[in-house]
């Protein structure tokens, strides 16, 4: 098939969409594919995997110039770059986290061109990446999330907000610590763990950076879990263990950084609980192809679903691979299957 992998992009996740979209692309090119790269982020088409990997080699966790883009983009910048897709193309690999590649606003568009793509539709991209909505579905449906509060600043990024938290809300979060983070970013961007009020606001304004919505979540103490979902199928659940502190940008992206368990070291019962609220997760927000949802596992053994990814990474450090390599999948089986799961092209 002619396939076009689209990655880069212009949000906070660019380096990583980069380095995914490489790995994905060489995989397609060893099982026969006809690949070119876009990078969304600039408008131009890539020479191959390498000149890909090129651009996206830093490991540094992003500035605040790059998290500004994901907040002011302009949506006829990825109508641009739709039209600009090969009519001739079969098919769309979307290896963009984060913003429009993530949230529905490229689903909608490469749906209007008639153009089929990997991953989810509009509906599932746009509530996933909504933190907030997500987890107001997941209560809805009985999937046990991390009570949160949420607050709203206004447009003009100079005018004064009310980011404290009342004395109920904080009661009902459970006290200190508690998690503060952008409701539409990934990878650990713009989240601080907070574990006095002073630095309430701080924390406030850095996730602010990101956008208007502000979620504050209670801190759970415990095991941070994902568990990687292909087209219905559960892959072994992952644990992350951090060699210092918790697991940030940095800890998810530098070798050496955090120790991957795969399986996880737990309970046959904790995994297929874990099993059945992925799956039920995914069902609840219409999840298709390949996704992960990530737990925070209490002392108690009880689960806390906090999220899930309609396009988590594919890169040499990522945990879907990782989690697909311990179900004996090698990293181009499961770039096959995350193409065998994409839906026909429309009729024209």
């Amino acid at each position: 098939m002619k396939i076009v992998v689209l990655l880069g992009g212009s949000t906070s996740e660019r380096e990583v969409s980069l380095r995914s979209g490489a790995g994905v692309a060489r995989a397609l090119v060893h099982l026969g594919h006809e690949v070119t790269l876009l990078d969304t982020g600039t408008g131009k088409f890539l020479k191959d995997a390498e000149h890909a990997m090129s651009l996206g080699t830093g490991a540094a966790a992003p500035s605040h110039a790059s998290a500004s883009l994901s907040v002011v983009r302009d949506t006829k910048e990825v109508e641009t770059y739709v039209r600009s897709i090969p009519r001739s193309a079969d098919l769309v690999f979307i290896a963009l986290h984060g913003g429009d590649g993530e949230n529905g606003t490229l689903q909608a568009l490469l749906d209007l061109a008639g153009i089929p793509y990997t991953g989810s539709g509009v509906l599932a991209s746009a509530v996933a990446m909504d933190k907030a909505m997500s987890k107001r579905i997941f209560a809805f449906e009985g999937i046990p999330t991390p009570p949160w509060a949420e607050r709203l600043a206004p447009e003009d990024p100079s005018a004064a907000w009310n980011s404290e938290l009342s004395r109920e809300e904080l009661e009902r979060l459970g006290g200190f610590p508690v998690i503060v983070k952008p409701n539409e970013e990934g990878s650990s961007v713009g989240i601080t763990v907070v574990t006095r009020a002073s630095d309430l606001r701080a924390a406030m304004e850095e996730a602010r950076r990101y956008g208007r919505l502000v979620l504050v979540e209670s801190f759970i103490e415990g095991r941070e879990l994902t568990v990687g979902v292909l087209d219905e199928r559960t892959l072994p659940v992952v644990e992350i263990v951090p060699e210092d502190g918790w697991y940030d940008y940095r800890h998810k992206y530098t070798s050496g950084a955090s120790r991957y368990l795969v399986p996880a070291p737990i309970a046959a019962d904790v995994s297929e609980r874990l099993f059945d609220l992925s799956l039920r997760a995914c069902r609840a927000l219409r999840v298709r192809g390949v996704a992960r949802v990530d737990f925070r596992l209490s002392p108690e053994g009880e689960a806390h679903c906090l999220e899930v990814n309609t396009v988590p990474g594919l890169t040499e450090l990522s945990l879907v691979p990782k989690a697909a390599a311990a179900a004996g999948m090698s990293y181009e089986e499961l770039i096959r299957a995350i193409v065998d799961a994409a839906p026909l092209r429309a009729a024209r």
